[in-house]
């Protein structure tokens, strides 16, 4: 059996669970998140915990079945405390700066690219280098991550790019001149 899967996940107080026709919503105090799981899964809710359960040993539903257990607990962790995703730009002239609802970076290209950042999520600039996402869902804050970071991924030889706070850039030697 999955451990995932098999895995019981505790509801914090403050946060309502309505399941009704494998359709699971999660309200809590940062938000309301809905996510509509497979029928051969099943999803009960009891005394604060919430336990999944699948209806054969089939491949396929094993692996539905500790995916549905992952997102649960991803919306759980999301309507209670949130996610934040944090992105260093690294390179001379390269820089961030926020036009509205839409996000513009200078990234060493002849012209600035321009992302609209999706409405559930929040993004700060502390400084035009330093970028944090902020949001309930896991999902899209770290494809909106992914996304800025796809603008100008991080150089291994001069250590120039996009990047997360925490990676960590493993640095190649370039050509050595001949003798």
């Amino acid at each position: 059996m999955s451990r995932i899967g098999k895995r019981v996940l505790k509801v914090a107080d403050g946060i309502e669970i309505n399941i009704n026709n494998n359709h699971i919503v999660i309200k809590g105090k940062l938000g309301t998140l809905e996510y509509s799981y497979s029928p051969l899964i099943k999803v009960t809710y009891e005394n604060g915990e919430i336990k999944t359960n699948r209806s054969n040993e089939e491949k396929t539903t094993k692996q539905l079945h500790g995916t549905t257990n992952a997102i649960i607990n991803n919306m759980l962790i999301g309507v209670s405390n949130g996610y934040k995703k944090e992105i260093e730009i690294k390179g001379v002239g390269y820089k961030a700066t926020l036009k509205g609802s839409e996000i513009e970076i200078i990234a060493g290209y002849s012209h600035p690219v321009t992302l609209s950042i999706p409405s559930s999520l929040k993004v700060e600039l502390p400084k035009p280098t330093n970028i944090i996402i902020s949001g309930i869902d896991k999902q899209v804050v770290g494809e909106f991550a992914a996304k800025l970071r796809d603008v100008r991924r991080p150089s291994p030889y001069s250590g120039k790019g996009i990047m997360y706070k925490d990676e960590i850039i493993r640095r190649k030697e370039g050509k050595t001149a001949a003798k």
